[in-house]
């Protein structure tokens, strides 16, 4: 079973609120966003975003420009039907973060909760960076949350790599400058508790080597 397939069954499978990561507000990731990107006609990609919440929480607050990424459209047809006509105001796309085509520079923000920790094999994880930094514009913003050093070790049958916040700013380079980090201690909704960490990073391209020189 390739990864569109597994997640595909996932969401048909069960409800978005019978998944152990929903969140019934995306409060942490939605906060970060608005501090990092405060003007609300800031273009926000939220990749493997599955039926996530935060898209209706950024909307509320005003934000006009959101793109909402998934491989599954199981997902993505749950979240559309979910906001309404709201839905009329968003870019879905239907890819694999790793091979989706970007146009370059177009977001001010990537937000990426719980995908990236999926990437066990390290050529996938560059893959991932790439496409990053195809994606975000030079002074744009790299939102990132994965379990934490504490955290599963499987989530929805597959491994995970879980990382501390230098760990995963260790995975992008010097051209990402660390602007914040924060823990969760996320609560299932069964009631586990998985401890997430966020790591908010400036896209500066060549900044380091200038610097040096």
């Amino acid at each position: 079973m390739d990864a569109k397939e597994h997640w595909q069954a996932v969401y048909q499978a069960k409800g978005p609120d019978q998944l152990s990561w929903f969140q019934a507000e995306a409060r942490v990731s939605r906060d970060l966003i608005a501090r990092l990107a405060p003007e609300r006609d800031a273009r926000i990609l939220d990749v493997g975003a599955g039926s996530s919440t935060l898209v209706d929480g950024l909307l509320a607050s005003g934000y006009r420009h959101l793109t909402v990424l998934d491989l599954s459209p199981a997902a993505l047809s749950q979240a559309r039907q979910r906001l309404g006509q709201a839905a009329g105001s968003v870019d879905w796309r239907e890819a694999d973060v790793l091979s989706a085509s970007f146009d370059e520079g177009t977001f001010d923000v990537w937000h990426d909760r719980a995908v990236f920790h999926f990437l066990t094999d390290p050529a996938d994880r560059v893959r991932y960076v790439d496409q990053v930094r195809r994606a975000v514009h030079p002074d744009g913003f790299v939102l990132i949350a994965t379990f934490a050093e504490d955290g599963p070790t499987r989530c929805s049958g597959l491994d995970v790599r879980r990382y501390s916040a230098t760990e995963l700013h260790g995975e992008f380079g010097a051209d990402f400058q660390v602007v914040a980090s924060q823990r969760e201690d996320h609560v299932t909704p069964w009631g586990a508790v998985q401890a997430f960490m966020y790591c908010a990073c400036r896209y500066r391209p060549g900044q380091a080597v200038r610097t040096a020189a």
